[in-house]
């Protein structure tokens, strides 16, 4: 990952704020309201819960059409073309989402249907576990052979299409013990495949354990008893910054009685979640929307392109380390005005950029209380001669491939004709590079990775491993990766019992408080990030791989309630008493905060990221080095 986001504090006259606020708050966030609601009120909707996935060009017809109504009408173009794309965003998203949950209660139910105990396999196969066990000792080989031979076509036809390696790729020896599992019909041979698979697809010796299995079971259980309450999440909705549908659902509550517990629930949290004050963003998406200039008292300013906006001009305040991106912005927009356009916007460090508000307390005016924030994200390659050659043969390669695509078709339309006639203007303006500095890329050896796994008890543990034989190089606990700096961790845990607590008070006597060990976690983070970096250099690694946060934080929770429930079973209050003091008693860590400072701080060093599920089985240690492994070998598959 090489693309960061900065942001810095836009600063202008009280009526520029005024003026951008009233567009935001007042036209803008309305439709996106709106188109929300028409989004989840198309007639089309169930089918796209179906597949999964919001087809293109859905949302522009229906903002032309809302665009020259009185209440939307008087925009600039770029938010209403930023409208489409929040509203195409969120719920892009949200049908990814929902279908990837159905999927995994699929895939969940499905493995729950085939886990069995010892004794239950013994029961439906009628034969004995020493007999099962002989049975799976003679088929397993024969499964590893076919894997093995997958892998081998893969290597030798290296000349197929991508779409078609990647689906044999995925075909690990999970994949094909499951498939025959399936096809099985002799219960002898099913019991022996499920014998397999339970036992990570070896064939076990040792005797099961009847608590750790009913542990596993309990744990998958919840595992899909979570998945479908958020299946049964509400669909995406707008923002209220007037409060009139809170203070509707304040009156559905007081004047109806709930008709199931579910239905007091969700009234509840309608109630307990505060009205937004804060309107939408808007999108720049082209890095040639935002216009760079220097004011008389030489400060970095920022303004809008469109006639639209009337030209307001926004002052840069941003912190010491990050005004260097600011003033490269600047030289690039001004290299390629003052050269005629000879040069390509396409090696724009800045790649995009977006405005927003962020909250604040106060009883002003709302464009007086809240700042404006403008967020950029920047490609850390395009700092250097060396990662912009690396960029520009990737842009090179990306245009001729669309060009080649586009010759195959027979006759072109208006549209199809400039696009392609851009497309060669870029081609050419490309060669012509920017001043960069020099700056020797990072060289790590490919075969050694760094794995990091998150837990409970440990928020993060890292594996160095050499990977072509398996050799786990050295292991990295917080605490060593903390070293002096360690007591920062318990600090934090004591702020977090000690907001726990203050908090629990301020709920009992009905009155607010804002409590926070947020910044202070933050600093945990960035010495974590950069102790594993310098590891990362030490040991030569070529990429450092992550967990994918899809399944973490699911798998996390869903033991905690395991454990509950295998500590108090048939007791449900006293189940989520103890998962409360069990959460309290170990770490709660921001995981999604730690992996985007991990990824921040690679990118700044030129180190990749790869990303892959965290395994559910093992200690942290064994969790960071199978993850690095996994990698490798998708890696190897893939190429």
């Amino acid at each position: 990952m090489s693309v960061i986001t900065i942001q810095c504090r836009l600063v202008a006259s009280e009526d520029t704020r005024r003026y951008l606020w009233q567009l935001m708050a007042e036209k803008n966030t309305p439709l996106i309201n709106e188109l929300l609601e028409q989004v989840r009120m198309h007639p089309d909707m169930e089918e796209w819960l179906k597949k999964g996935k919001l087809p293109n060009g859905v949302i522009k017809p229906l903002c032309d059409s809302l665009s020259t109504q009185e209440r939307f009408v008087n925009q600039p173009k770029r938010f209403y073309k930023s409208a489409i794309e929040v509203v195409e965003y969120i719920y892009k998203s949200w049908l990814a989402l929902q279908k990837e949950r159905q999927q995994k209660i699929d895939k969940k139910e499905h493995w729950l249907n085939m886990l069995k105990s010892d004794v239950e396999l013994e029961q439906e196969s009628n034969f004995s576990l020493k007999i099962i066990r002989a049975k799976a000792i003679k088929i397993l080989p024969q499964y590893i052979a076919k894997v093995e031979e997958i892998h081998k076509q893969n290597i030798t036809n290296k000349n197929v299409n991508k779409r078609k390696k990647s689906k044999n790729n995925n075909y690990t020896l999970f994949d094909i013990l499951f498939k025959a599992y399936d096809q099985a019909k002799i219960p002898l041979n099913r019991c022996a495949i499920a014998y397999v698979l339970k036992n990570n697809c070896q064939v076990s010796e040792e005797e099961e354990d009847p608590n750790r299995y009913a542990l596993r079971r309990s744990k998958k259980l919840k595992e899909i008893e979570r998945l479908k309450e958020q299946l049964k999440s509400r669909i995406p909705s707008g923002r209220d910054l007037t409060g009139q549908e809170w203070l509707q659902s304040l009156l559905v509550a007081t004047t109806n009685v709930p008709e199931s517990e579910n239905q007091f629930k969700i009234w509840q949290k309608h109630l307990l979640q505060n009205p937004s004050s804060i309107p939408f963003p808007v999108q720049f998406t082209s890095n040639e929307d935002l216009i760079w200039s220097k004011n008389e008292k030489g400060r970095i300013c920022v303004s809008f392109s469109g006639k639209e906006f009337n030209n307001p001009s926004f002052e840069i305040y941003c912190d010491n380390k990050q005004i260097h991106w600011f003033q490269r912005f600047l030289e690039d927009q001004s290299i390629k005005r003052n050269n005629k356009d000879q040069h390509s916007s396409s090696l724009f460090t800045l790649r995009s950029g977006r405005i927003a508000w962020q909250h604040n307390e106060g009883n002003d005016l709302p464009w007086n209380i809240h700042r404006l924030t403008l967020y950029c994200s920047v490609d850390t390659r395009l700092w250097t001669i060396e990662g912009t050659q690396e960029f520009r043969q990737e842009k090179v390669d990306e245009i001729t491939q669309k060009l080649a695509d586009i010759e195959k078709k027979e006759s072109l339309n208006k549209n199809q004709q400039i696009y392609v006639k851009r497309l060669n203007s870029t081609l050419t303006k490309i060669d012509t590079t920017y001043p960069r500095p020099n700056q020797n890329l990072y060289q790590g050896k490919t075969s050694i990775l760094i794995g990091v796994s998150l837990g409970l008890e440990k928020p993060a543990t890292i594996a160095i491993v050499d990977c072509p034989t398996n050799k786990v190089l050295a292991y990295r606990s917080v605490k060593q990766l903390l070293g002096d700096n360690y007591k920062l961790l318990n600090r934090q845990r004591q702020q977090q019992q000690r907001n726990s607590h203050e908090r629990h008070k301020a709920q009992k006597s009905n009155t607010q408080i804002k409590l926070s060990e947020s910044e202070l976690g933050k600093h945990i983070d960035n010495l974590l990030a950069q102790a594993i970096i310098t590891l990362a250099k030490t040991y030569q690694a070529g990429s450092i791989v992550l967990p994918t946060m899809k399944n973490v934080r699911e798998g996390i929770q869903s033991e905690i309630e395991a454990r509950a429930v295998k500590r108090c079973p048939n007791y449900k209050e006293g189940q989520q008493q103890y998962a409360k003091q069990y959460r309290q008693s170990i770490h709660r860590w921001s995981y999604n905060r730690l992996i985007e400072c991990i990824q921040s701080q690679a990118a700044k060093a030129n180190i990749s990221i790869e990303q892959g599920p965290q395994p559910i089985r093992g200690s942290p240690q064994e969790k960071a080095r199978d993850l690095a492994i996994a990698a490798y070998h998708f890696r190897q598959n893939k190429s």
